[in-house]
């Protein structure tokens, strides 16, 4: 008999008040919104003690290793396979809905997604704030960088109201009207450009400016976007929305001129000369990745707004709608080896 554990947790988007969910922050408020479909775990158990198979969908690789092995091909999900080892042989698929890379928070969620895999294969129940933490500890136990707002949206899903006294969150979930959430989810566009995030230097640079010189002027300016941005949608201001999400956009500009591309410039220009409210580099922006646009209320505009995106060179929409749910996890029995 196999276990078949199926999990799945939401990416995010609209990252208002990013960057002062960090370590070099120490606080900070983060908005933003859960959006699926985004990262997919498929977690075979077997009947008796094996090895732990992964296959990655966006490399297609399938490599076999021991529990408690770390060879270090794929280090993130090797780690959170660490956290929470299966007690018998194991066959874990992995994959998102979103490219590699995009800015949207992939990596943590796949992180929670297998998490909550692992979690379920074992008996584990964790809420979702001890999901968000475990995620989270996984991603900086190997000395990499992160923030927390991705794993606590992965988690939790729904719109996110963060206060974060890194690396602890309180965590709202922000309720608005369900006329305004359909608006918003409406007019929400967000556009891949087309090759994967990749400012690594760029991201050091800024770092180490805000880690060793007086950073409270440009991550108050962060913090008060996010305020800003759920205000709004709290008010069902969806044009004050749009108005943080620039503000946040131009702070991060602030920062380094290189957090902004040309690319990202170039789908801006073409979304304002179609009425577009708000826009705003998703992640910590850079070259590549992907943006996030609040479209015209009016119908025709947002059409006209997604047909002339289409047009551009490379710039791909994601389909990509807001999420009330966060991960979770469906078990079936198989008889099938």
């Amino acid at each position: 008999m196999v276990t078949v554990i199926t999990a799945t947790a939401p990416v995010r988007v609209a990252d208002i008040g990013g960057w002062t969910d960090t370590w070099f922050a120490g606080s900070g408020r983060v908005c933003n919104v859960a959006v699926a479909p985004g990262a997919r775990v498929e977690l075979r158990l077997g009947p008796a003690a094996g090895p732990v198979t992964i296959e990655v969908g966006s490399t297609g690789d399938r490599y076999s290793f021991a529990a408690g092995d770390r060879p270090g091909r794929h280090p993130l999900l090797e780690a959170a396979v660490a956290a929470l080892p299966p007690r018998t042989e194991a066959a874990i698929s992995v994959g998102a809905s979103v490219p590699p890379g995009s800015g949207l928070g992939t990596s943590a969620a796949v992180v929670v997604a297998l998490l909550t895999a692992l979690a379920a294969g074992s008996g584990i129940r964790l809420s979702p704030d001890e999901l968000a933490a475990m995620a989270h500890g996984v991603e900086t136990g190997l000395g990499w960088q992160s923030g927390v707002q991705d794993q606590w949206a992965a988690a939790w899903g729904g719109i996110n109201d963060l206060t974060v006294d890194y690396p602890n969150v309180a965590r709202r979930a922000l309720a608005i009207d369900r006329e305004v959430a359909a608006e918003l989810g409406r007019r929400l566009i967000t556009v891949y450009l087309g090759r994967p995030h990749s400012s690594s230097t760029i991201h050091d640079e800024v770092i180490t400016r805000l880690a060793t010189s007086d950073p409270g002027p440009a991550l108050r300016r962060l913090r008060d976007a996010a305020a800003d941005g759920i205000g709004a949608l709290a008010f069902g201001d969806l044009a004050r929305y749009g108005e943080a999400l620039i503000e946040h956009h131009e702070a991060v500009r602030s920062l380094h001129p290189g957090l902004i591309s040309t690319s990202t410039e170039a789908v801006i220009a073409l979304a304002t000369g179609c009425g577009a409210q708000g826009w705003k580099a998703n992640g910590a922006g850079g070259d590549g990745g992907s943006l996030t646009l609040l479209g015209p209320a009016y119908p025709l505009a947002l059409d006209t707004l997604r047909r002339a995106l289409g047009t551009m060179s490379g710039v791909v929409i994601l389909d990509l709608v807001p999420t009330m749910h966060g991960a979770t996890a469906s078990v079936e029995e198989s008889g099938v080896r």
